[in-house]
């Protein structure tokens, strides 16, 4: 059991909540290079893409759009421009199904036992607003706030997000449980923050950092479980 009653809860969202699938539909457009090129590290240039995906957030803000073409721009051009090069129009067709993913299947329930608890939920998402409405619609529960990088115009893991959400809720981060499948992008800034607690939700794909005392579950429902839900 938790050692204190949080104020707030406060979730990352996509690869959290949303069953955020940006590899294997970056994997999937780029089939015809695959084909032609049976030999090409598809693998490697996914490596690429989430890494340059993470140094896109750091510098001046920019929309989502261009964290996502110019993190597929520099990824191409890590390779043989005769195999594969960026296509502006695959970057769209990847931002244009972000608010398309819904939950992974044991996130409603998880989250509807939380609210049924009377925790009060927050989302603080590296999304754009046209996006994230969409997904927050599929979660099956019902959110005190939403934040965005569009709104704070800034993205995580820079602190100013998480600064600016607390100011909207007029709470200290030592108040709150922040949850996220991110050590990267979520979880050590927020423990750098102070903030009450940690979970790490065990998504596949995330590396694994030692060293920051993170609560670990497997599923949502498995966090309503530690809190009593």
């Amino acid at each position: 059991m938790i050692s204190f009653t949080p104020k707030y809860i406060t979730f990352d969202c996509y690869g959290t909540l949303i069953n955020f699938t940006m590899s294997a539909l970056t994997r999937s457009l780029y089939a015809p290079t695959l084909i032609t090129n049976p030999s090409f590290d598809m693998d490697r240039f996914l490596s690429f893409f989430t890494a340059y995906r993470l140094d896109e957030c750091f510098g001046p803000y920019k929309p989502y759009k261009e964290v996502i073409a110019s993190a597929l721009r520099r990824t191409c051009a890590r390779f043989d421009p005769a195999v594969i090069s960026y296509d502006a129009q695959i970057a769209e067709q990847l931002y244009a199904a972000v608010p398309t993913w819904g939950p992974h299947p044991d996130v409603p329930e998880g989250l509807q036992r939380l609210v049924a608890k009377g925790y009060k939920l927050v989302i603080l998402s590296n999304a754009a607003d046209e996006q994230i409405m969409q997904n927050v619609a599929q979660l099956g529960a019902e959110f005190h706030a939403v934040v965005t990088a569009e709104q704070v115009k800034s993205y995580k893991p820079r602190m100013q997000g998480f600064e600016m959400m607390y100011e909207r809720l007029g709470c200290r981060p030592e108040e709150t449980l922040h949850v996220s499948s991110s050590l990267r992008y979520d979880l050590i800034v927020a423990d750098g923050l102070g903030v009450g607690g940690t979970v790490l939700v065990k998504r596949a794909g995330e590396p694994e950092i030692s060293g920051y005392g993170v609560h670990e579950v497997n599923t949502i429902g498995e966090l309503a479980d530690w809190l009593g839900c």
